[in-house]
């Protein structure tokens, strides 16, 4: 092992090395040695999968960033096999930018942790006017944070690498005519439903004023302090009830789940993608239909035979879609119907929605 640390070195600035490691072990036939010569371009072969493995973090930091390539001022390159010439070429492609050479990559992450061990020492080890002094440290959020919504769909109130501290709001309303309570579950991940994310906390709205679905406005807050404490609110605008949740252990990760929480979103990105919009199909077609139904239930006596006979048809039918499926089966040829039987109640309850 330490001759092999030895001729990856060799190779940043060689183009082969020479590997000689006399009596490595004694057989019967005496002692064994191991003379080679070991060239750059076959160590670039044998470690190619892993210089490839850098192309993901890039593309994701550049779009966590909601950058191009083409808007960065430099590339840095941190940590000592970043030396590898590979390396070099590798982000020189995906970046468009010949990496700077300013910095020892052997030091800086060192140098970075005794600038942040200053900054949290009480002894004030930085240097007032310095320039380590003026430096601000911030920390993020590791993986995005979501609530629940219908159809089991995590929508996200805070997105991941946020910048904390950080508070967000959204308002959000009921799903079915005359609740008085919904449930609050907060998630933690990048998957695009709740089932395939973590949960980490939980808690109940009750005493929301009767109304039909759509109606009741609810507020939620998530605020999350320097600390990397959470508080997730919700409030009902209407009677001003409220209640929250305060969580202490939502960045309790290792750098591994949370390395594997981003792969496992960008595995199943297309097919979430297309589930999500299934999903998506047949929750604002129940919506549409309740809206519809209520106003026909208001006009009825208004409309003559045929409009009231072709409405009733046409509310039954995208009724009947909706509710033999389920949000978490839910397949594109299911969601095609509920589309079709959602246009033509659109056409014919058109009369109601006229002034």
């Amino acid at each position: 092992k330490e001759e092999a640390e030895k001729a990856k070195k060799v190779l940043s600035t060689s183009a082969s090395v020479g590997i000689n490691l006399p009596f490595l072990a004694i057989a019967k036939d005496g002692p064994k040695h191991l003379e080679m010569t070991l060239t750059r371009s076959k160590f670039n072969e044998l470690t190619r999968d892993l210089v490839d493995r850098t192309e993901g973090p890039v593309r994701n930091a550049l779009r966590d960033a909601g950058i191009s390539p083409s808007m960065l001022g430099r590339v840095l390159l941190v940590g000592g096999s970043t030396r590898i010439p590979a390396v070099q070429e590798k982000v020189q492609l995906l970046t468009g930018k010949q990496p700077s050479q300013n910095l020892n990559p052997d030091e800086c992450v060192a140098l970075g942790a005794a600038i942040q061990g200053g900054k949290f020492s009480r002894s004030g080890a930085l240097v007032p006017g310095s320039a380590a002094a003026e430096l601000i440290l911030m920390d993020v959020t590791p993986l995005s944070l979501s609530i629940e919504t219908l159809g089991g769909v995590a929508t996200r109130i805070i997105e991941r690498n946020s910048t904390i501290p950080t508070r967000h709001s959204q308002i959000f309303t009921t799903a079915g005519n005359f609740q008085t309570s919904v449930d609050i579950r907060v998630l933690q991940g990048e998957r695009r439903f709740a089932r395939d994310n973590r949960l980490i906390g939980n808690f109940r709205l009750d005493g929301i004023k009767r109304a039909l679905a759509g109606v009741p406005q609810i507020e939620v807050t998530f605020d999350i302090d320097a600390n990397g404490i959470v508080k997730v609110s919700a409030k009902d605008l209407g009677t001003g009830r409220e209640q929250h949740i305060t969580i202490t252990s939502s960045s309790n990760l290792t750098e591994e789940e949370i390395r594997q929480a981003r792969n496992e979103a960008a595995a199943y990105e297309e097919a979430d993608g297309r589930r999500r919009e299934n999903v998506e199909i047949r929750n604002n077609a129940e919506s549409f239909y309740f809206r519809t139904e209520e106003l026909f239930r208001q006009k009825e006596k208004e409309l003559d035979y045929d409009t009231r006979s072709r409405i009733k048809g046409d509310l039954a039918e995208l009724k009947k879609r909706i509710y033999r499926t389920s949000c978490d089966t839910i397949n594109e040829i299911e969601a095609g119907g509920i589309r079709e039987a959602r246009e033509n109640l659109e056409v014919s309850s058109r009369v109601l929605y006229e002034a």
